[in-house]
């Protein structure tokens, strides 16, 4: 399914391409920051979510940068059609929170979350794409590479064992992404505005690595600075 939906996604931006050749194309790149879903908006089931039930830390820590970039190519003046690519990493250390070593040191160990987004968008100008100032709005789906690791000391609530490992699931999730921005041109080839990025997906962990928690929700806000560079 989910290579038919990336084969789909370039034939759409390559079939647009011939189109797009009396237009111009559009190679960006953007630098950022990623904010996760808060603990209300999560599903109950979500790793995180549940791990805020024994484990000292917030869903913040885990807002963090992203870097990409991406290709648009134009359809007229008032459309663009393009994929891109993303990075987002991060690393939360934790404690637990009621619990301690036999010496009185802290049980210690750290969530690491990696997601690396490749979206197909549609961008839709009011104003039109040649204008001295370009807000633009437009959605479509993204294609998430996720990572989610757990590591360090870890305590066996049925024993009372505490022990040191690592669990490391990881997948291929899809989901819609929307998207609103503007730009606006300095001189003849060069584009500099910013953009804002809602993304949604849930995926499912392998339930017998033991995480507290089945599902791995994805979805967040993303808000860009952007520098684009029009090709003819």
């Amino acid at each position: 399914m989910i290579r038919r939906v990336m084969t789909g996604g370039l034939l759409m931006v390559l079939a647009s391409a011939g189109t797009a050749m009396a237009q111009d194309v559009v190679v960006g790149l953007n630098l950022g920051g990623f904010v996760v879903k808060g603990e209300e908006a999560r599903d109950r089931d979500d790793v995180l979510r549940q791990n805020l039930s024994f484990l000292v830390f917030d869903l913040a820590d885990f807002n963090g940068g992203t870097v990409g970039g991406d290709v648009a190519v134009s359809l007229g003046s008032f459309v663009e059609v393009g994929a891109g690519l993303n990075f987002y990493a991060r690393t939360v250390p934790t404690i637990y929170d009621r619990y301690v070593d036999d010496d009185g040191t802290e049980i210690d160990s750290d969530m690491k979350l990696r997601n690396i987004p490749l979206s197909f968008t549609a961008k839709l100008f009011p104003l039109s794409r040649d204008g001295s100032f370009q807000p633009y709005v437009g959605g479509g789906v993204q294609l998430n590479r996720w990572q989610y690791t757990e590591v360090g000391e870890f305590l066996d609530f049925d024993n009372g064992e505490i022990f040191r490992d690592s669990f490391t699931d990881s997948g291929m999730e899809m989901g819609p992404v929307f998207l609103a921005g503007f730009r606006m041109p300095l001189g003849t080839s060069v584009l500099m505005g910013g953009e804002w990025r809602y993304a949604t997906a849930k995926a499912g962990l392998d339930s017998s690595l033991g995480f507290y928690g089945d599902k791995l929700d994805l979805g967040g806000h993303t808000v860009l600075f952007t520098v684009g560079f029009k090709l003819k």
